[in-house]
Formats: C-alpha cells, structure tokens, sequence
C-alpha cells in the first residue's frame, strides 16, 4: 500500500493546484524541503469544511508519512483519489 501511496503523491506537482477526491474539489500545495527529503501536503475543501495536511519523510530505513491530526487511512484514501484538474 506504501508504495501505490508514494506513486500517486509523487504524480501530483508541486506547488498549488486545484482538483477532486471523493466527489469533492480542493486547493492542494504540495512542497518539498531538505532536498525533497521532507514533504508537505495541504488540502482545503473549496465551499465546505474538510482539510487534509500531511508531511512525508524519505529517509535512508523507508517512507514515514505523519498526518497531521487525522487518521493516517484519511490521508492515504486522499492522495490515491485526488486528481488535479487538467488546466493546472
């Protein structure tokens, strides 16, 4: 499961950008620091109240992903259905 996980966050750009999950539109940032070894996502449901934020680390022992104050499953269902819209 990890590693359809970092397929599909490796997939998305970086930066911001719009797009859907679960029938529902987001504005996403996805940025990188330390070389990329350290990631970050946030997501905010455009017109509604859901958030997504998540930090991902690429260390030498494998991927760790940290939600931030959610369940780890959000996160994961999250980035495997989001699809940036194609204009971005």
């Amino acid at each position: 499961m990890i590693e359809q996980f970092l397929d599909a966050f490796d997939a998305l750009p970086l930066g911001s950008f719009t797009g859907t999950a679960h029938g529902r539109r987001y504005v996403v940032t996805r940025s990188g620091f330390s070389g990329d070894k350290a990631q970050k996502l946030v997501a905010e449901e455009l017109g509604g109240n859901d958030y997504i934020s998540l930090n991902l680390y690429r260390l030498e022992s494998g991927a760790r992903l940290k939600p931030c104050e959610m369940p780890e499953q959000k996160v994961v269902d999250f980035v495997l259905a989001l699809r940036p819209d194609p204009d971005d």
